[in-house]
């Protein structure tokens, strides 16, 4: 059976390509030329977005490279997708359930998981013994007599903007309105300097709110936790457009990412001990209090690199790369859905209906929009903008019907 494209999976292929061909784009190579690079990636096979094993030829990724010169992100987007057979993927639900058992019984192995899963019709028998086998590990399941000790080293990057860290920190609860709520710190740490280049508290640890926080300080890379607000494919999407890696930290390993989690163990111990939470009766007034701790945080000497942060950042921000332009920064920024277009002209997301160019009607098209601006929304097509408009059904009804054969195509705002 053949499986109809999947858009989404179609952009998590174009995010896996960037990152394979990323170095040669921003030019931090460490070999001689582009094509020893390649050779050195495509040495051993790589795991692809959907799981599957696959050994490329240095060749595909300098294909891959001149694409995205041309085009950008939008040309390593596959245009058609074919599934070659059977489903070598674990289903959601099965994954699940693999938790589950190895959680009531840690020492059962992957024959036995997968012998249960298809006694429960909960996976196809096409995904193999050596597929939940690569499960297990990747999601270090198997059992271990003893804890094995990870190759750790001390790293630090050589210039400011290279990475940035970034994770989000339970804090106090604050009453706003009578309503007392929780709050939580996004923050984004650079790796060189230790400046806090973004930090801002919200009642709720989302992707959108980091998004918000993420574009008002752009890099060049940036290492993440696993949280919901982090490993998303808005998120994956953005930061190509952008020209950026992002880097996921070992789930459930806090020592990985130990410079953004001493960097809340400071404002903990310095700001927050000192603190009354109940004096704040908004969460502005928490924010302005916390954008001065911030402040007084990157003038102050780091014990691990012997400077201030903020002074790090001056003596190296020559390497930093500006925005081409504030359109070009939204551009980026813009999440993408795709949605197919009814017979009445409508599509609908984030619960509200639009309107949409009659042409489009039955089509399935990528939808771009900025969280808290749908106003803006507009679909995107062959390099074009059509706008979206709000439906208004009482004004759509004194509205004079067209005929297909007498709408301008060519216009954008048909």
């Amino acid at each position: 059976m053949v499986k109809q494209k999947d858009p989404q999976s179609a952009q998590n292929m174009a995010i896996f390509k960037f990152s394979l061909i990323a170095p040669v784009i921003q030019g931090t190579l460490s070999e001689p030329s582009a094509m020893a690079y390649y050779r050195r990636v495509t040495e051993e096979s790589l795991t692809r977005p959907d799981g599957s094993q696959f050994h490329y030829n240095p060749k595909t990724l300098e294909k891959w490279a001149e694409q995205y010169k041309k085009g950008g992100l939008e040309a390593l987007v596959p245009k058609e997708r074919s599934d070659k057979g059977s489903v070598r993927v674990i289903p959601e639900e099965a994954a699940a359930q693999i938790f589950r058992i190895k959680e009531e019984f840690p020492r059962l192995g992957a024959v036995q998981i997968r012998l249960r899963l298809l006694e429960k019709g909960l996976m196809p028998a096409s995904v193999s013994e050596r597929t939940v086998q690569r499960f297990l590990k990747n999601n270090r399941l198997r059992f271990k007599a003893a804890t094995v000790i990870k190759d750790r080293k001390a790293f630090e990057t050589a210039s400011f903007g290279e990475i940035w860290m970034a994770d989000t920190c339970y804090f106090p609860y604050i009453k706003e309105n009578g309503v007392r709520r929780r709050t939580y710190l996004m923050c984004i740490v650079d790796d060189h300097s230790r400046l806090i280049v973004g930090a801002r508290l919200f009642y709720e640890d989302t992707a959108i709110n980091f998004q918000t926080l993420f574009k008002r300080a752009i890099a060049t890379k940036i290492y993440l936790d696993h949280g919901s607000a982090y490993e998303n494919s808005q998120l994956g999407f953005i930061c190509a457009s952008l020209g950026c890696l992002y880097l996921h930290a070992p789930v459930r390993d806090g020592a990985a990412k130990a410079k953004i989690e001493r960097t809340f163990s400071t404002l903990k111990t310095r700001w927050l001990a000192g603190l009354d939470p109940s004096q704040f009766t908004t969460l502005s007034e928490f924010n302005a209090a916390l954008a001065d701790a911030v402040r007084m945080h990157n003038l102050t000497v780091n014990s691990s690199t012997g400077a201030a942060p903020m002074d790090r950042y001056l003596s190296s921000q020559s390497c930093t790369k500006m925005p081409q332009s504030q359109e070009w920064l939204n551009e980026s920024f813009m999440n993408r859905l795709q949605r197919k277009v009814k017979n009445d002209a409508t599509l609908r997301f984030n619960k509200t209906m639009f309107d949409a160019p009659m042409h489009f009607i039955g089509q399935t098209v990528e939808v771009r929009f900025l969280p808290g601006a749908l106003g803006d929304a507009y679909i995107y097509h062959e390099g074009r903008h059509y706008p979206l408009r709000v439906t208004n059904k009482t004004e759509n009804s004194r509205v004079r019907r067209q005929s297909a054969l007498s709408v301008d195509y060519s216009r954008h705002d048909v």
